[in-house]
C-alpha cells in the first residue's frame, strides 16, 4: 500500500468512523507511549522547563484595525523549551506579519502543552471569541505518543478547521512533526515514530484541505536539520530551541501571510515548476509529509475542484524568509505595548 493510499484510508476513516489499529499496531503504540513518558519525565525533572510567557498582545504600529492571529495546538505552538515570549513561534510570526502587512497584529494564543487534537474543541471556543482573521494550528505529536486513535485525531482537527473557516477565519496547520528525531525515544521505535508521524501528517493534510484550510509540513523542517544539528533542540532534547522555533516560524510565515493577502508576489517569482505543482490531494499529502516546508492548499483545474482521483491540491515549496530575531520580536512587543 502506498503512502498516499494509507493517508487516504486514514482520512476516510476519520470521516466515516474507521481508522482503528490492529493488535500489533496497538502494541507498538504502547511501547512508543512508554518511551514518550520516559522522555517527558526527563523534561519534568528539569524545573526550568516551564511554559514561556504567552506573548499575547498587539505588535507593531500603523493605521488600521489590527490583524488578529490566533495560535492553537500543543507545546510546539506554546513554544515550550524556550524562556522568552519573543522566541516562541506565535510572537515571531506576529512580529514578521506586522512588517509585511504594515498593520498592527494582535496575537491571541490558546495553545496548551500536552494538548491532543480533541482538545482543539475548547481552544476553538476561546479563539472564536476573539474573531480571528487567521489561525495557526500546530498539533499531532501528542496524538502519536498517546492512546488517541488516528481517525479520531484527524476528525477532531477537521472539525476545528471547519468551525474556524465558517467564522471567516483563514486556517494554516503545521502538521505533525517528525518524532523520529527525538533522542529520548530509543531505536527501533524511532523509525516507527517517523513512519506514524508522516502518516498522520498526510492524513491531517487531506482533512484540512478538504475543509478549505492550508497545511505546511513541519516533519522534515524539524527532522533532518534536527537530526544533524543538536542546537535546534532545547536542552531537554525533546522540544525545539529558539533556533528550531525560528526555523518552523520561517516555514509557516509565507502561508499565513498569503492566506490573508499580504505575502508579496515577488517573493515567489522564480520558483521552479517542481516546487509549485498540482496533484490529487492524496498524492499531494503524501509528498508534502516528507518534504520540508511544503504548503498544500485546495485548488481547481479548468474550473473543477476535483478530478478522477479526488480533489485537486496545489503544492508549494517557498523559500523560507529571514524571520524576525527574538530580539526584534521583543522590541516589537515593547513598542506595541500589548493591550
Amino acid at each position: 500500500m502506498t503512502r498516499a493510499s494509507r493517508a487516504r484510508r486514514l482520512a476516510t476513516g476519520a470521516a466515516y468512523g474507521g481508522g482503528g489499529l490492529g493488535l500489533a499496531g496497538a502494541a507498538l503504540v504502547t511501547l512508543l507511549r512508554e518511551e514518550a513518558r520516559a522522555a517527558r519525565r526527563r523534561v519534568k525533572a528539569n524545573p526550568s522547563e516551564a511554559d514561556p510567557p504567552t506573548g499575547n498582545g498587539v505588535y507593531g504600529r500603523g493605521r488600521g484595525k489590527p490583524i488578529v492571529l490566533a495560535v492553537l495546538g500543543d507545546s510546539s505552538a506554546v513554544g515550550l523549551g524556550v524562556e522568552k515570549a519573543g522566541e516562541t513561534p506565535g510572537v515571531l510570526i506576529a512580529a514578521a506579519l506586522t512588517e509585511l502587512a504594515e498593520r498592527p497584529v494582535r496575537l491571541a494564543k490558546f495553545a496548551r502543552s500536552g494538548a491532543v487534537s480533541r482538545d482543539l474543541t475548547a481552544q476553538v471556543d476561546q479563539a472564536l471569541l476573539e474573531r480571528p482573521d487567521v489561525a495557526l494550528i500546530m498539533i499531532g505529536a501528542n496524538d502519536v505518543t498517546s492512546r488517541a486513535r488516528p481517525a479520531d485525531s484527524v476528525r477532531a482537527l477537521a472539525e476545528a478547521v471547519r468551525r474556524l473557516i465558517a467564522a471567516d477565519c483563514q486556517v494554516v496547520v503545521g502538521t505533525c512533526p517528525d518524532l523520529g528525531t527525538i533522542r529520548p525515544i530509543a531505536q527501533p521505535l524511532r523509525v516507527l515514530a517517523r513512519r506514524w508521524s508522516r502518516q498522520l501528517a498526510a492524513a491531517q493534510t487531506i482533512a484540512v484541505v478538504a475543509e478549505g484550510g492550508r497545511t505546511v509540513s513541519l516533519g522534515s523542517v524539524l527532522g533532518p536539520s534536527f537530526a544533524s544539528d543538536r542546537e535546534l533542540f532545547s536542552h531537554d532534547e525533546f522540544h525545539p530551541s529558539a533556533a528550531g522555533y525560528a526555523a518552523a516560524a520561517a516555514s509557516l510565515l509565507p502561508s499565513i501571510a498569503d492566506s490573508i493577502g499580504v505575502w508579496p508576489a515577488a517573493a515567489d517569482r522564480g520558483l521552479r515548476l517542481r516546487r509549485d505543482t498540482v496533484r490529487p490531494i492524496a498524492q499531494a499529502a503524501a509528498r508534502a509529509a516528507g518534504r520540508s516546508g511544503t504548503e498544500v492548499q485546495p485548488t481547481a483545474v479548468r474550473g473543477n475542484e476535483s478530478g478522477p482521483r479526488g480533489p485537486w491540491a496545489r503544492l508549494r515549496r517557498r523559500r523560507p524568509p529571514d524571520i524576525s530575531t527574538p530580539e526584534r520580536a521583543d522590541e516589537s512587543a515593547l513598542e506595541g505595548a500589548p493591550h
